[in-house]
């Protein structure tokens, strides 16, 4: 039997030492596959094709917790069955759920049932937040860097052709980027 462990994390500023310290403290492990910066809602993550390519009947894969290789409970019950299917088991360390056996099985369905409740729970609670935060007359965001006084003066500066995009840019204190931006909506 051979020890794979598969590490990923969403975004590249996510940190993925936890999952790291994790693994190490398994002995055996030959290799650790890691996709950083790649979300879990993705069907195609380069490192985790590369580790089922590798599989072999008996091989154990080893996460940190099951939802680093799917982000609901269809898509971790996927990965785990091309897991199974290759003939080899899932282990996660942090839910303690190992494949081998019926009951790792049962439970893993479980758990991952629970994972997407509590996914969509707070995607719900988020959504009633800001639902009620815009019936309060609140948006979320960065304020606009151009407000109507400043888009007024831009009007002027652009009209009076005696500027340079880029002065005008720099006189309003705004970057050309957002300037462009401005512009194409006169």
């Amino acid at each position: 039997m051979t020890k794979f462990a598969y590490i990923r994390t969403s975004t590249k500023d996510q940190n993925p030492a936890l999952q790291r310290d994790a693994i190490a403290k398994v002995d055996d492990i030959k290799r650790v596959y890691a996709d950083e910066g790649v979300s879990g809602t993705l069907a195609s993550r380069p490192q985790w094709d590369a580790l089922l390519d590798r599989l072999e009947p008996g091989d154990e894969v080893i996460v940190w917790k099951f939802d680093r290789i799917g982000r609901n409970t269809i898509n971790v019950l996927e990965a785990v069955k091309a897991i199974t299917d290759k003939g080899a088991t899932f282990h996660s360390l942090t839910e303690k759920i190992d494949t081998s056996g019926p009951m790792g099985q049962a439970m893993l369905t479980v758990m991952a049932a629970f994972a997407q409740l509590e996914r969509d729970t707070i995607a719900e609670r988020t959504r009633a937040g800001l639902d009620a935060a815009k019936a309060q007359g609140r948006t979320g965001g960065r304020p606009p860097a151009v407000d109507a006084n400043k888009l007024e003066k831009i009007k002027k500066l652009i009209a009076s052709g005696d500027y340079s995009r880029a002065e005008i840019a720099s006189m309003m204190k705004i970057s050309p980027a957002t300037l462009y931006r401005v512009i194409a909506t006169l």
